[in-house]
């Protein structure tokens, strides 16, 4: 029935962080067209870029989907509007975060959408959660998940909590 399997990354550093990350897997399940298969623990981590901020919630979901890149695009953003997200500095704080990691094997470079996520590699709150509900994954540059997950080292992700 499904046609696509993708990968999300969902990050909250506002309010009920891990709440907000489980509302949002909630209102992904209800999308028609998404399944959501898989989702990592919750893993607590430092801010990048802007370190003036709070600690992260993060977790990675495995979803099965019907939905186009864009079309996946367009639901996240929803979603992520609907629990309250606001855009304000690049990489500041957030009631939630959905990024399309990967979809398939597709690579899109768009002014909207790069997929797959450009910086996904090198940040541990994403390889480590990917590593642990799909640890013979494959990346686009041919790396296996393990290896890239091992060039992360030194980069600190606290486990919090397994996901229901």
């Amino acid at each position: 029935m499904y046609k696509v399997s993708a990968f999300l990354g969902l990050g909250s550093n506002l309010g009920d962080r891990a709440g907000n990350i489980k509302e949002a897997l909630r209102r992904l399940s209800e999308i028609p067209g998404i399944k959501v298969e898989k989702v990592s623990s919750l893993y607590e981590t430092e801010p990048v870029g802007l370190l003036e901020q709070p600690n992260f919630i993060n977790a990675v979901a495995k979803i099965k989907t019907n939905l186009s890149p864009t079309d996946l695009l367009a639901a996240v953003l929803k979603i992520e509007h609907g629990i309250g997200r606001v855009r304000t500095v690049r990489w500041g704080p957030r009631i939630i975060d959905i990024d399309i990691l990967m979809y398939n094997n597709v690579s899109i470079n768009t002014p909207e959408l790069i997929i797959p996520h450009p910086r996904m590699q090198e940040r541990a709150f994403v390889m480590i959660p990917l590593y642990e509900i799909a640890p013979d994954l494959r990346l686009q540059d041919g790396r296996g998940i393990r290896e890239a997950v091992e060039s992360l080292r030194g980069q600190t992700v606290h486990k919090i909590g397994q996901e229901d």
